[in-house]
């Protein structure tokens, strides 16, 4: 496997700039999730490390080895795109082995490593279907079977699920999931589906307008995000933010009332609160009230979405099922140690 070194790295399509100063070491083994919104730049981060974009400036390494000029067969980087893109003539252990195939690698070579991929990835009893007899999931295994059988030094992945429905999609992230226990192998992975992205990174790196905004494991960006894009970019539902203005001790709501943050120092313009740290309280004794607006009843949770009385609209995840209804008059109380405070251009205030 391999370890990869992005230093500087910043890309320009004519006087547009799309990625900045964008630095990154990723470990030997490594699984790394780039995430943002549509536009952020990291499919084109993903293009360059594989050498299908060119590095307008900066470094990409290899084991500290500068790849910028070494073509993308030379590269031994596997990529698995969002589209399939096997070939229909061919059946699943031919479209698997086809790259050793063009290499001139021997039959006997390439159906030990197609045989291997095959039962790795559970597709041993369909090598001789064809792609269209296959199911999306199948046909995705297929994908990544190819990349495997080339044993790469490092595993690229654009996006590989966005075109399976749901159960599929949670199927085949266990399958990556297990592939990257298996291998060990170096991954980088393409998404903005952030609960892939919190389920399967070692490190996750968010992107926003070809900037890094942080980089750090799922936890530490869910507990401790750098900035307000990060804070409501990761965690589903979105977190909350509010407007505030500074007290001696604290912050104070748009409503008057007061909310005591040891420890704060600097200014402060918002503050933000995950639904699931929000808690139902008697409205009668509560510091904030409300009314439900809209109640989802999903199960397992129970998300209410509360217009709060001279503070504005409020999302509230409770565990388990909640006998309320839209109109229903509610208490809310901020969970203590669970509140993120923010400047006035989205950068966090540390207690």
């Amino acid at each position: 496997m391999a370890r990869l070194d992005l230093v500087g790295i910043e890309k320009r399509f004519g006087g547009v700039e799309v990625l900045r100063d964008v630095n990154l070491s990723i470990a030997d083994g490594e699984f790394i999730v780039l995430v943002g919104p549509s536009g952020c730049g990291k499919s084109t981060l993903l293009r360059m490390i594989a050498g299908l974009e060119d590095i307008s400036a900066g470094e990409f390494q290899i084991d500290g080895q500068r790849m910028n000029e070494v073509p993308p067969r030379d590269r031994d980087i596997a990529m698995v795109f969002q589209s399939y893109a096997l070939y229909p003539h061919m059946d699943v252990a031919r479209n698997m082995g086809f790259s050793m195939e063009i290499r001139g690698a021997e039959a006997s070579a390439r159906a030990s490593r197609v045989a291997a991929a095959a039962r790795t990835l559970g597709l041993d009893k369909l090598t001789a279907r064809l792609p269209r007899a296959l199911s999306g999931g199948q046909r995705q295994r297929v994908a990544m079977g190819r990349a495997i059988v080339r044993e790469p030094r490092a595993f690229l992945f654009d996006e590989p699920l966005s075109n399976l429905d749901a159960a599929l999609r949670v199927e085949m992230r266990l399958e990556i999931a297990r592939l990257h226990q298996r291998l060990k192998a170096t991954m980088v992975y393409v998404t903005h589906d952030q609960v892939e992205a919190l389920t399967l990174a070692d490190r996750i790196v968010v992107l926003n307008g070809g900037i890094v905004q942080q980089v750090g494991t799922p936890l530490d960006l869910y507990q401790t995000p750098a900035n307000r894009f990060v804070a409501q970019f990761i965690g589903s539902p979105t977190m909350n933010i509010l407007g505030v203005s500074r007290t001696d001790s604290g912050v104070r709501l748009a409503n008057g009332a007061e909310i005591a943050l040891p420890g704060l120092s600097g200014p402060v313009a918002e503050l933000g609160i995950r639904p699931e740290h929000l808690d139902l309280a008697d409205p009668a004794t509560a510091p904030l009230t409300g009314t439900a607006d809209v109640v989802e009843h999903l199960g397992s949770d129970t998300n209410v979405y509360v217009q709060v009385d001279g503070v504005g609209p409020l999302m509230v995840r409770q565990h388990g099922h909640v006998p309320l209804r839209a109109g229903d008059r509610l208490g809310l109380v901020l969970q203590p140690g669970q509140t993120h405070a923010f400047t006035a251009d989205g950068r966090t205030v540390r207690a």
